[in-house]
C-alpha cells in the first residue's frame, strides 16, 4: 500500500481486509488480470481482465474474492483531484463517478496505457520526488480520459454536466444532517432554486427536489444495510426529527418500510 492523505495506491491481490467501508475518497479499480469481486452499496460486481469501476465517496464497498486477480486501487479525495470547474467535470463527466444507483463496469480495451499510468503513479508515490502529487494529478487525468474513451467506445452516450450541478450533489451528500431545503441549498451555492432544477431536468431528467429525495434514500438504504443503528438512530442522523415520518418518506419512495428493508437484508 503506498498512501498520502489526498491519494492512495493498492494493489488488490495485497488487499486483506474484506470488511465493508467507506472513505471520503473517490475510487478507481482496475482488473488487471483474473476475475475481482466486490461488494458497493449491497450490489455485488465481478470484474474481469481489463475491466474498470468507479466508487464515489461515501459508498460502502468490500472486496469479496481477490485470489485470483491481480489490479489495482487508486484513492483520492475530490479537494486534491478538482482544483477547477474543468476538473470537477472531468471526474463526473459520462457518470464516471456520478453514480445515483449503479456502478458501471467499464470494460477498456488498452491495457497497455492504463497499466503504464498505475505504475508511474505508483512510483511517483514510493519515491516522491519533487511535484510527485503534481504529477500523479496529471497520471490521474490521463487514467480518466483512456476509461472516459473506453466508455464512449462502447456505446456509452457523451455526458458533460456543468460543475454547479455536480457540486449541488456534493453538498448535498455532506449535509444530510442539516436537512437543508432546496431553497436554503441554493443560497448556500450561490444561486437558484430555478437554476438548479434546470439542470436537474437537463442532467438526471427530473427536478432539484427529486434528485435530492434520491440521494437521501440512498444514503438512508447504506445506513440501514451496513449500519448497526436503530431505525430511530438513522432517522436523526439523515436530518427527520420525527422518525415516523422517516419511515413514511422511506415507505413512499422505495415501496416498502425501513422494517421490511431490514428484515429482507437479514434473509
Amino acid at each position: 500500500m503506498l498512501d498520502t492523505a489526498l491519494v492512495s495506491l493498492h494493489k488488490t491481490e495485497s488487499i486483506t481486509d474484506f470488511n465493508p467501508k467507506r472513505v471520503k475518497k473517490y475510487a478507481l479499480i482496475w482488473c488487471q488480470e483474473g476475475n475481482l469481486t466486490l461488494e458497493v452499496d449491497h450490489k455485488m460486481l465481478t470484474l474481469s481482465q481489463n475491466q474498470v469501476v468507479t466508487i464515489t465517496s461515501g459508498q460502502y464497498h468490500a472486496f469479496k474474492n481477490t485470489k485470483n486477480s491481480k489490479g489495482y486501487l487508486l484513492q483520492f479525495t475530490l479537494d486534491y483531484i478538482c482544483k477547477t470547474e474543468k476538473d470537477i467535470e472531468l471526474i463526473f463527466q459520462n457518470s464516471l463517478f456520478c453514480h445515483f444507483d449503479y456502478n458501471e463496469i467499464i470494460s477498456c480495451t488498452n491495457k497497455t496505457e492504463i497499466e503504464e499510468q498505475f505504475l508511474k503513479i505508483e512510483n511517483e508515490l514510493r519515491c516522491k520526488p519533487y511535484q510527485y502529487l503534481e504529477a500523479i494529478h496529471a497520471r490521474i487525468e490521463l487514467l480518466l480520459f483512456t476509461v472516459n474513451r473506453a466508455k464512449i467506445e462502447n456505446g456509452g452516450e457523451i455526458w458533460k454536466p456543468e460543475a454547479l450541478f455536480l457540486r449541488f450533489l456534493e453538498f448535498v451528500r455532506n449535509h444530510f444532517k442539516k436537512n437543508y431545503t432546496l431553497k436554503e441549498i441554493a443560497k448556500q451555492l450561490q444561486t437558484t432554486e430555478l437554476k438548479l432544477n434546470e439542470l436537474a431536468k437537463l442532467h438526471a431528467g427530473k427536478t432539484a427536489q427529486n434528485v435530492l429525495f434520491g440521494l437521501v434514500i440512498s444514503e438512508a438504504k447504506r445506513k440501514l444495510h451496513y449500519e448497526n443503528k436503530s431505525i430511530k438512530e438513522i432517522a436523526y442522523e439523515l436530518g427527520f426529527k420525527d422518525p415516523y415520518y422517516f419511515s413514511k418518506f422511506f415507505k413512499n419512495h422505495t415501496q416498502i418500510s425501513p422494517t421490511d428493508y431490514l428484515k429482507e437484508k437479514s434473509m
